[in-house]
Order: C-alpha cells, then structure tokens, then sequence
C-alpha cells in the first residue's frame, strides 16, 4: 500500500486494534460464521452492534490494557515494568466488565511485578494465552521505529508481565515486529521469514507452523484463546483478504475468542492499510472506557492522538 504516511499507519494500528475488540466483543464464546450470517457483508451497517454485557462500539480489557501501556510509556518517558504493572493493578481493582482469568490471578496474587507472572507459570497453570498479545498494538507503535531487536525485546518484558510463559513474549514479538514493517511501508507476510529467525529457537517451530502459508485456522490445536493459533488466525485474515474491513470480518466470522483475534487483526491490517481504510461506520460509535484511570473515556479524536504521540515518542 503506498501513499499512506507513517502517522496514518500508527492511528491505523492502535484504532484498528479497537475497532477490531469492539466489533467481536458481542460474538465471543460464539460459532464461527455468526458475525457474517447477521450482517451480510452485501448489506452493510449496524455492525457495531453491542452485546454480552457491552454497549455498542465499547472496547473491552484488550484495548483498555494497551491504553495502560500506552499512558506509562507516554507519562514515564521509557518502559518502565513497575509502572505498567502497576497500573495494570488499579485497572484490576476497577469496576470492570471482563478480565482474563490469568491476568486477573497474576495481578491479585499480591507478589511484586517481577514475580507474580512467573510465580503463576511456575505453579503450573496455563500461561500461553493470547492475553498480552491482546494489547501490544499501543507498544508495537510506540517502538517501531527503534529497529527489530529493540521492538522484539519491549514486547516480550510486557508481555512478562502477566504471562510467565515465555511462548506468549514469543507471540507478541513476532506481532511488534510485524506492525514495526508495516509502519515502515514494507510487507509483513513478505518479512515472516525474517521476523521467526529472530524468534527465541525453543518456540520458532511452533510459531512457523501457525504462520505458513497453508495453515488455516481450522488447523489449530488449541481455542484461539492460546497465543499461537491467535496470531495465526490475524496473519491469515491479514493473507487471505485485501481490506481492512474484510480482514476483521474474517477474524470475527472465526468464532469463540473473537474480541481478541480481532484485535490482533485490526491491528495488523491498521498499520498495512492506515486508518483511512478503517470504515468510518465503525469508528463513529468506537469508544473506550479507562477504568483505573479517573474514569477517561477515549474516542477516535483521543486515540489518533495517542498514536501521534506514541509515534513521536518512540
């Protein structure tokens, strides 16, 4: 995609993100196909519909999260871990909607930052999930420019955070680096080969597999729940499709997790294809909640903001 900057890329990213959350947050837990069998994409409109508990255009804990980050990396001026998590906790201890179950027991277990996520992992319970991935569109902008090494390790210290499982620090890497190639104007299914040879060697496989060509996401051996199959899913609706719209409709039309497979998504595709190619029927009702954080309620107008100056921040 040519003729589109850098800055429409980054808003493309952590607005897409969004949208993609709030468009599936309705259809989670439900059939794959659910989305389109209700708004044929022949008939557009309406598709921000609300649902399960959220108003209509409301994102859920996958935006807010990056929020979060995107606040203390803005307020801190570097990454600051401590911080993040942190936040994280005032976010927790809020009123909220929805809260993974492993991100909720790292942030209440009352152990420090840099031990509450490995603490979980190491007590044996699932720690692979797609949960920090989920928020990565705001940090994946903010280190772009910063070059593949820089990005790749920011992804996974957040990601550590709450999964102690270095699978998902994994996951979110190759995410950050894509989104770090797309802002650059590249190809980011061109640069995957490139992106996995920097993937730590005890998860490239796996990570391979998921990301081929041919892999489909009837292909996956875990609920998109789990990291791998997530980001799988989002490169597949990003390969197999040549719009922003269409990718996100592909990823929701998936089923079960499908606020954050298509968040991931949106991300991707926003920074492929900027934000003008997000529809504004979806961006008009987008909104998001802030809770642990004076109660802020962010719209398009904030978010592209908050990409500017993570943009410039980087």
């Amino acid at each position: 995609m040519t003729g589109i900057n850098r800055m429409d890329r980054a808003a493309g990213a952590v607005v897409g993100s969004a949208v993609g959350d709030a468009l599936g947050a309705p259809f989670e837990f439900g059939p794959a196909g659910a989305f389109s069998a209700r708004f044929p994409r022949s008939a557009p409109g309406g598709e921000m519909c609300g649902g399960r508990g959220w108003d209509p255009g409301e994102a859920t804990d996958d935006t807010q999260m990056a929020l979060h980050v995107a606040d203390s990396l803005l307020e801190r001026g570097r990454l600051d871990p401590a911080d993040i998590f942190a936040r994280f906790q005032r976010w927790a201890a809020a009123d909220l909607k929805d809260i993974g179950i492993q991100t909720e027991g790292v942030l209440h277990s009352g152990l420090p930052w840099d031990r509450a996520a490995t603490a979980w992992f190491e007590a044996g319970h699932r720690s692979a999930g797609n949960g920090s991935l989920m928020r990565a569109a705001t940090a994946a902008v903010h280190f772009a420019a910063r070059g593949r090494a820089a990005t790749m390790d920011a992804a996974r210290r957040i990601s550590a955070l709450t999964h102690g499982d270095p699978a998902a620090g994994e996951g979110t890497a190759v995410f950050h680096d894509l989104v770090r190639v797309a802002l650059d104007g590249g190809d980011p299914l061109a640069a995957l080969p490139e992106t996995l040879g920097h993937v730590h060697p005890d998860h490239r496989e796996r990570y391979a597999a998921v990301l081929a060509p041919d892999w489909h996401p009837r292909l996956a051996t875990e609920p998109n729940g789990a990291v791998w199959p997530c980001l799988g899913s989002a490169v597949w609706a990003l390969r197999t499709t040549t719009t922003f719209e269409d990718a996100v409709r592909a990823a929701v039309d998936l089923g079960m997790d499908t606020d954050t497979v298509a968040a991931v998504t949106g991300g991707l595709a926003g920074a492929v294809y900027g934000l003008g190619a997000v529809p504004t029927r979806w961006t008009e009702p987008l909104h998001v909640p802030l809770p642990g954080a004076g109660d802020r309620v962010l719209r398009l107008p904030e978010l592209t903001e908050v990409a500017r100056r993570l943009v410039e921040s980087g």
